[in-house]
């Protein structure tokens, strides 16, 4: 027996935790390239764990919790090893991958910001999406770019969008659930009772900026990584699209979905349109 038998367990267990809270982004994962997919697992593993001690943890110590996940995280990392499983594996890949400890810092950050009652200025809400989705498309963008640091700094503005947009549309599709459940309202200067159709479009219109210079970005990744980060796409713009044609009053009482059955159609129209070797703008993506 040796340690390889730890890390490849670890790794098993990043990929469940990602199995069982994203069927959309494990459809993408699975479309990578084999040496891409347990590092991107790692990464969603913890940056999943995270996020449920501070939307699901109810009655539990968040706070104290948080604390203790950061101080393991940062110690896994510095010392090359971790008895939690999921840290395990982020620590891997974060060694490996020589990804920067101000993105993982900054992700804490934002967790942070979600254990307080904060109403978003503008300011406030760009440092949140930064930190709670535009690392997690850099620390990603790391783990594609492993050989080629300057396609990942070429790519970082992209990345940061892809992030921005599909953060921006979980805020649209959770904003029943985000506001009555846990009190939050992200967008800056947006009241929930009174929202608009004008606040509405406004908020779509910076989305679709987001979707469209993601979009540049993708199309020059390497190609074992463009498979799963467009299919991760388009669902997302799917799901935007779906939310664009909905009204305020029913957004406000429904959570907008695309279920599983239209992901995995999705997944094969990409196939048979051979996607990445076509370049489609996100119009023709939606058809």
């Amino acid at each position: 027996m040796s340690i390889q038998l730890y890390h490849k367990t670890s790794y098993e267990c990043s990929k469940v935790i990602t199995q069982r809270y994203s069927t959309s982004f494990s459809l993408g994962i699975k479309t990578l390239s084999p040496e891409f997919r347990d590092p991107i697992y790692a990464i969603y593993g913890m940056v999943r764990l995270a996020d449920e001690i501070v939307d699901t943890f109810h009655g539990y110590p968040k706070e104290q919790l948080l604390d203790a996940f950061k101080q393991d995280t940062m110690q896994a990392i510095a010392s090359g090893i971790s008895l939690n499983p999921a840290l395990h594996s982020f620590q891997q890949t974060v060694n490996q991958y020589q990804i920067p400890l101000d993105l993982i810092n900054a992700f804490f950050d934002s967790m942070y910001m979600d254990l307080k009652d904060i109403q978003y200025d503008a300011n406030l809400y760009q440092t949140y999406i930064y930190g709670s989705a535009e690392v997690v498309g850099l620390m990603c963008l790391k783990v594609f770019c492993k050989d080629n640091p300057a396609l990942y700094e070429q790519l970082k503005a992209p990345a940061r969008s892809l992030g921005a947009a599909f953060q921006k549309v979980n805020f649209l599709r959770d904003i029943k659930d985000d506001y009555n459940g846990l009190g939050r309202m992200y967008f800056p200067n947006v009241n929930f009772n009174a929202i608009s159709g004008r606040e509405k479009q406004e908020i779509e219109e910076d989305i679709l900026r987001d979707f469209q210079l993601a979009y540049e970005g993708i199309m020059q990744l390497p190609e074992g990584a463009k498979c799963g980060v467009l299919l991760a796409y388009k669902y997302y713009l799917r799901l935007f699209e779906k939310i664009r044609n909905t009204s305020v009053d029913h957004l406000k009482s429904a959570r907008i979905r695309v279920n599983n059955l239209h992901k995995i159609m999705l997944l094969i129209s990409l196939v048979f349109r051979n996607y990445f070797q076509t370049r489609l703008s996100p119009a023709k993506l939606l058809q």
